[in-house]
């Protein structure tokens, strides 16, 4: 929301009163004298009027290596919950910027702003994941063929998008995906005749698994991890 309008709406200021202050440099955002009316104010601004505060939300992001019997949730009333392994004052703030399966592991992404999670799921952007694969039966290599064209899903009545695999050993694999549909990656390899029996997530776009987290490991996320796209 333009700052003029936010000062309207939150200060509860005419339209002349607003854009006085702002001329006459009284306020003040993330600590930066800001004069132009025009400026765009999300809720995570540290906004000062005439040197009081009147907005300080800070927005929250969080990487955690996510360990497997834990749920992809905020609140379980049977399982442990990713949210339980964060021991932040600002918890309850937090939802999940996509999910991962009970027994699944690996990188986590949680966050109060809710902007910046529909970056990360939205499926129009495409945002790449990737993930460590081991199988019950050896990965044949026509795999990479039948990944490239992607899968009809006739429950959901979709083709996913194509998928891309890097064969590690007989039974792993680095399979990188561009969607997030439901247990997609176990659905792939069983419409191959194989079955996932550990599924390890290293990576959401640019951001990469600390590898100095243990299981159940978190850490707030850099401000170049942030603006990952």
């Amino acid at each position: 929301m333009r700052l003029d309008k936010w000062m309207q709406k939150d200060k509860r200021c005419g339209k002349s009163e607003a854009r006085r202050l702002i001329a006459s440099g009284s306020v003040v955002i993330n600590g930066e004298l800001v004069r132009d009316s025009l400026f765009d104010v999300t809720r995570f601004h540290e906004i000062m009027i005439d040197g009081d505060f009147v907005q300080r939300n800070r927005a929250y992001y969080i990487m955690l290596n996510k360990p497997a019997g834990c749920v992809s949730a905020t609140i379980d009333p049977e399982h442990q919950t990713v949210v339980d392994l964060v021991d932040e004052p600002f918890v309850s703030e937090l939802h999940l910027a996509g999910r991962l399966d009970k027994e699944s592991t690996g990188l986590t992404l949680l966050t109060n702003d809710g902007q910046w999670s529909r970056l990360i799921t939205e499926p129009d952007e495409a945002i790449p994941k990737t993930y460590l694969v081991t199988t019950e039966s050896e990965i044949m290599p026509e795999t990479v063929v039948t990944f490239g064209k992607g899968f009809y899903f006739a429950y959901e009545d979709i083709t996913t998008l194509p998928a891309e695999i890097e064969i590690l050993s007989a039974r792993s694999a680095r399979v990188v995906i561009y969607e997030g549909k439901y247990h997609q990656i176990k659905r792939m390899f069983h419409a191959v005749g194989n079955r996932v029996t550990s599924l390890h997530r290293e990576k959401i776009g640019a951001i990469t698994l600390d590898t100095n987290l243990s299981l159940g490991g978190y850490r707030h996320l850099t401000d170049g991890e942030v603006i990952f796209s």
